[in-house]
């Protein structure tokens, strides 16, 4: 999200400053894995169908702005039961919004789908306006727009305070101090360390991401599969994408609660427990993609008590804006929050229709 603001805010002519404890990439935190899906049907909720709109549209554009290519159009193929909320939650999202999509009976998703081995009772909806981003990619493009267009970003340049008053901004890290007439915070996990007493409990999480290489790995291809995720009745869902060209093989991961964690404390190499975890989900899902893990990744859910973005300017400070608490479904949207951030910071408000998202929901 840092990047994206740093690129919208260069690209007005504002003049800009990213401060980034780790490097633009890095594996730290939420923004990596190599493959991130964006979705339009959104079973979250359907309020966030105009965001992810406008977040394709401006991802198109920053592809052919920077030269680099970080998405891929796939279509999203989704299984549960008729009553999941995947299903249910992502057929609303498509009729209120009129999005391209069709239901699959069993036997389709069968005779279409042989990949999977999903109960007698689930069904499947197929919708076109779905992919997956190259994280990585997406933040060296924003990243080079940025300082392209007159703006800085700092790496390896950590926050260590920071002060607001009626004059502005004060930023302290162990480089320098800097002086700013706005703010805007985009620091994930570390959101309750870096601003205290918001009076939101964010819980952050360990998840585990894992990568295997199919005996017959043509039928897990880009362009053979769509990105998927499948629905449990514990509200949890297994998701996952196609063999990229230059990727670590066919990618799982399993969306539910983690364990509580604190950024700095953060177990990150893999465990028995995480091998174990993903070959489950493969055995149990996947049968004709089960094999030895080719490799482990973990990162970290910052997560809201509601599950919903948080995007707002702070309760105390009006030049201090927040972005956090996206809760293991953001990065999709990191185009668009970009245009937000920099609405919010340069004139107070957004045309853009987050209003769903303000802090005032808790307050």
């Amino acid at each position: 999200m840092g990047s994206a603001a740093c690129c919208h805010l260069a690209s007005r002519g504002v003049r800009v400053l990213g401060l980034d404890r780790f490097d633009v990439p890095n594996t730290m935190g939420s923004s990596h894995g190599l493959s991130r899906m964006i979705r339009t049907a959104y079973y979250e909720h359907p309020h966030y169908v105009p965001l992810l709109q406008r977040a394709f549209e401006l991802w198109r554009e920053l592809e052919q702005q920077s030269g680099r290519k970080f998405l891929h159009e796939t279509g999203g193929l989704y299984m549960g039961t008729p009553d999941d909320p995947l299903i249910f939650g992502s057929m609303t999202a498509a009729q209120e919004h009129n999005l391209p999509h069709r239901l699959l009976s069993r036997e389709e998703l069968a005779r279409d789908f042989p990949q999977f081995a999903v109960p007698a009772d689930h069904v499947a909806m197929l919708e076109d306006q779905a992919g997956l981003l190259l994280p990585e990619e997406a933040i060296r493009a924003h990243a080079e727009l940025a300082v392209g267009n007159g703006g800085e970003i700092h790496a390896n340049e950590a926050l260590t305070g920071w002060s607001s008053d009626r004059s502005g901004i004060t930023a302290t890290t162990e480089q320098g101090i800097y002086r700013a007439r706005h703010a805007i915070f985009t620091s994930g996990a570390w959101t309750d360390k870096l601003v205290r007493d918001l009076g939101v409990d964010l819980r952050v999480t360990r998840q585990v991401l894992g990568w295997v290489h199919p005996p017959e790995p043509s039928s897990f291809e880009l362009g053979t599969l769509p990105v998927w995720a499948i629905g449990h009745p514990d509200g949890s869902l297994h998701y996952g994408f196609p063999i990229l060209p230059d990727g670590e093989g066919f990618k799982l991961a399993h969306h539910k609660p983690g364990a509580l964690t604190d950024p700095d404390l953060l177990q990150r190499m893999p465990t028995l427990a995480d091998e174990q975890e993903i070959s489950a989900g493969l055995q149990q899902f996947i049968p004709s993609a089960d094999a030895p893990i080719a490799s482990i990744r973990i990162c970290m859910y910052t997560n809201s008590p509601d599950h919903h973005f948080i995007i707002d300017r702070h309760p105390e400070y009006a030049n201090v804006t927040l972005a956090y608490g996206f809760s293991g479904h953001g990065f999709k949207f990191a185009s668009v929050i970009g245009a937000i951030l920099a609405d919010l910071s340069t004139r107070g408000e957004t045309d853009l229709p987050a209003q769903f998202l303000s802090l005032k929901r808790f307050l």
